[in-house]
């Protein structure tokens, strides 16, 4: 008896009262009977930022399955362009805009067609997961367009119908597309496994961190090249040695100096001075090799003294 009043002190922490409760049980044994969602699984990013980018965008070819399935009647330019669209709404918007053609007619067709596509692709989640998907300053209109059904009464027709011309007609179609294209991409994926080196080679991993940090649900292992980063930054001189020389080695110059404000200067004009036959940054990874080995050297003495002792 003494146990459960443990446990039910423990539940009033987080639930009011005993309905509550009954709630949270239902919901979550419902759940279970769910779907799983698509997980997706990607590794070596290495710094690729553009390459990285499409791939979170088209969720690793799951949109283009998608609307192939839902519109078999739509010729192969209509379901490439809309699978753009969704890809990138902000890039597609403007050249349409550009080349005059946002009109009233496109906005609506993009948009039941979106809706569409986010009402396929949630079936796998309950709503109020869905909703928590949306961007709050969308999340009822966006709730009431997709559960619009196709055998309802007249006056609820009207009532859909009159909010698709009042997006359109009050100039926020354009954020709405963009919004619907960002919720299909989320309810595409439910979660993002990353599995080590978003470091290395590439020329943007600082981009590429920008986007994970935006992304809805992920998890991250770390690689060689990440806990290298991570090193170096915690302050050791021999993890930050290896970072430079990586990136001369791939002459990833701007990612250091834009991306992290490390300057080169003073190495570039060292190098000139002392290295004066390489070209083509030769001289500055000559110069830090050097340092490297330094460095390696230093710390594997040390460690033998210290062994010794």
């Amino acid at each position: 008896m003494r146990q459960n009043e443990r446990y039910l002190e423990l539940l009033s922490t987080q639930y009011e009262n005993r309905y509550a409760v009954y709630t949270k049980l239902i919901n979550l044994t419902a759940v279970l009977n769910m779907p799983k969602g698509t997980e997706h699984f990607i590794s070596d990013i290495h710094g690729e930022y553009e390459a990285f980018k499409h791939i979170l965008n088209n969720s690793s070819g799951v949109i283009k399955e998608k609307v192939n399935a839902i519109f078999p009647d739509l010729s192969q330019k209509s379901r490439d362009d809309l699978c753009t669209l969704i890809y990138y709404p902000d890039e597609v918007l403007e050249i349409k805009e550009k080349e005059g053609l946002t009109s009233k007619r496109f906005y609506k067709e993009n948009l039941l067609n979106l809706v569409k596509i986010a009402n396929f692709l949630s079936s796998k989640y309950a709503r109020s997961k869905v909703r928590k998907l949306i961007d709050v300053d969308f999340t009822f209109i966006v709730d009431e367009l997709m559960h619009a059904k196709s055998d309802e009464n007249k006056s609820r027709v009207k009532y859909h119908e009159s909010i698709l011309d009042s997006i359109i007609k009050i100039g926020s179609a354009k954020d709405y597309v963009k919004e619907l294209s960002k919720l299909v991409k989320r309810l595409s994926v439910e979660r993002l496994h990353v599995l080590g080196d978003i470091f290395d080679r590439g020329l943007h991993p600082d981009k590429c961190f920008d986007l994970l940090m935006k992304y809805h649900k992920l998890d991250l292992q770390w690689g060689n090249h990440d806990v290298l980063w991570m090193g170096a930054c915690c302050g050791s001189e021999l993890c930050g040695i290896s970072v430079l020389c990586n990136n001369l080695r791939y002459h990833n110059y701007k990612m250091l100096e834009n991306g992290y404000g490390i300057s080169l200067r003073r190495l570039a004009i060292f190098a000139n001075q002392t290295y004066k036959g390489y070209k083509d940054g030769a001289g500055a990874q000559r110069a830090v090799s050097i340092i490297y080995s330094t460095f390696a050297f230093g710390f594997y003495l040390q460690n033998v003294c210290n062994n010794a002792v």
